[in-house]
């Protein structure tokens, strides 16, 4: 038997309707609450300029990175959303240019046996084995990535897990916003 909609059922729908809607505007709060609590002390503005050496002997000097958006990716061995990540950087990395900071992971050695065991071939790394340059940045916690545009600005922060098209969209959007 075929239930029918009667009239005396539209202010319930309506208010399942507005529940929701209210529902879901509370996570949203939440969720941006959240992310502007996880972001308060990094750094804005223009991105402070580093020289490091990589893992592959390859000296990085940020300022030379300048005249095309960057994603700066910290991550960590010990971090399991780190890991999450790692193709979607990988995938990143082929399109776009990409500097990943190993965060207190070890030395040189370590970080290069784990890059070996996860098979993350081509990333460009540099060890900030005490943290001073996560410091620099104002990062308390991984995987943290800064979005720099072509003038070496940050246009974009991102603490936490993200999705590889939503860095690939800030990305773009940072070629965009060059000069504005």
């Amino acid at each position: 038997m075929k239930e029918t909609t009667t009239d005396s059922d539209a202010p319930g729908k309506r208010r399942r309707w507005l529940r929701w809607l209210l529902e879901g505007l509370i996570i949203f709060a939440i969720i941006f609450g959240l992310r502007t609590w996880q972001q308060r002390g990094m750094l804005e503005g223009e991105a402070p300029d580093f020289e490091r050496v990589s893992l592959n002997g390859g000296d990085i000097h940020l300022d030379d990175y300048r005249g095309q958006p960057i994603l700066l990716h910290f991550w960590a061995s010990w971090c399991p959303m780190c890991e999450l990540e790692q193709d979607s950087i990988t995938a990143i990395s082929k399109d776009w240019k990409v500097i990943t900071v190993a965060f207190q992971s070890g030395g040189k050695d370590e970080v290069q046996r784990y890059l070996e065991r996860k098979k993350l071939t081509g990333w460009i790394t540099v060890v900030d084995e005490d943290g001073s340059l996560a410091a620099q940045y104002g990062i308390r916690g991984v995987p943290t990535s800064y979005v720099l545009d072509a003038e070496g600005s940050i246009r974009f922060r991102e603490v936490g897990l993200t999705s590889g098209w939503g860095l690939r969209l800030r990305l773009w959007l940072a070629d965009l916003l060059v000069g504005a």
